[in-house]
């Protein structure tokens, strides 16, 4: 595990206090006074003076560093800029450049498992887009795991197959919305699992679940089972609502019908039409719980 501080410590602050050492020299002032503006020790100015610290050329070719160290090096050499100001525009800097900045580039290549995220990183966003995307993969990947462990599932997958999905709270498209590739199939009574969750790889069960969430229904998950009356019935009998939908209608227009007569609706089912298998999806918040109401159904 290769955290972004350590990027921080061993690459960019020998560049950046290389950096702007020089610049401070260069507009005249003394070690002395270059260690004092830095808070460092004279010795460490000497060091960075004569190149004897190794630098980073992606931090020192970077433009937005450039461009500081010049503007910090003028500010502290006039003082027109105070050592205080100067570490919080440091700080600034170091924050943007970990949101999809240089430093987010070199954290990716030291770290190869966040490289697979497509979009800027802001790795300490506790509710940035990153994160959440994480949460969401290991909330399907917790909720497949149930599903493998839940006895007696594989007689509940449909002939095309179940999928189990959960969306990112602002989702809008099949994008935004994470399952398992290809389908959770029936493979000789055990539910077999093709993949790890990715995002966008889900069609069906991802579409009913947007469109039941552009009604109103506050389900964030979705998990695709075979219809018969006896699974309704046991819903009901634990207490879930239901409510019916028409499978031969617009899927957004019949679900948003559904959802609008039952907006707390735990499952949603058709009972087929011509060419359409009949089908229930449990909704729920998140990929665990609608698991657990499966099992409802299951025992």
């Amino acid at each position: 595990m290769r955290f972004i501080e350590e990027i921080v410590v061993e690459e960019f602050l020998p560049t950046f206090r290389t950096m702007l050492a020089s610049e401070l020299r260069e507009r005249g002032r003394t070690q002395s006074e270059v260690a004092e503006l830095l808070g460092i020790s004279q010795s460490a100015v000497s060091k960075y003076a004569h190149g004897e610290v190794e630098t980073n050329e992606d931090i020192a070719g970077d433009e937005a560093v450039r461009e500081l160290v010049e503007r910090l090096g003028e500010g502290l050499a006039n003082g027109d800029v105070s050592r205080a100001q100067a570490l919080v525009e440091a700080e600034v800097l170091v924050r943007q450049l970990e949101r999809g900045g240089v430093l987010a580039r070199l954290h990716e290549s030291a770290y190869p498992p966040i490289a697979d995220y497509d979009g800027p990183i802001d790795i300490h966003d506790p509710e940035g887009e990153f994160r959440m995307t994480e949460r969401v993969r290991s909330s399907v990947r917790r909720g497949v795991r149930a599903l493998e462990n839940t006895s007696g599932f594989a007689a509940h997958i449909p002939a095309v197959g179940s999928n189990l999905v959960e969306a990112l709270p602002d989702a809008t498209t099949i994008d935004g919305v994470a399952g398992v590739p290809g389908r959770i199939l029936d493979i000789k009574g055990r539910a077999t699992v093709p993949g790890e969750p990715e995002f966008g790889v889900s069609e069906h069960v991802a579409s009913l679940l947007l469109a039941a969430r552009a009604a109103g229904s506050e389900a964030r998950a979705a998990l695709n089972v075979r219809y018969d009356p006896e699974t309704v019935e046991a819903l009901e009998a634990a207490g879930y609502a239901t409510a019916a939908f028409d499978a031969e209608a617009d899927l957004e227009a019949a679900v948003a019908e559904a959802v609008g007569e039952e907006p707390a609706a735990d499952a949603l089912y058709q009972t087929g039409g011509f060419g359409v298998e009949p089908v229930c999806y449990i909704l729920g918040p998140d990929a665990p719980a609608v698991v657990e109401t499966v099992r409802h159904v299951t025992g």
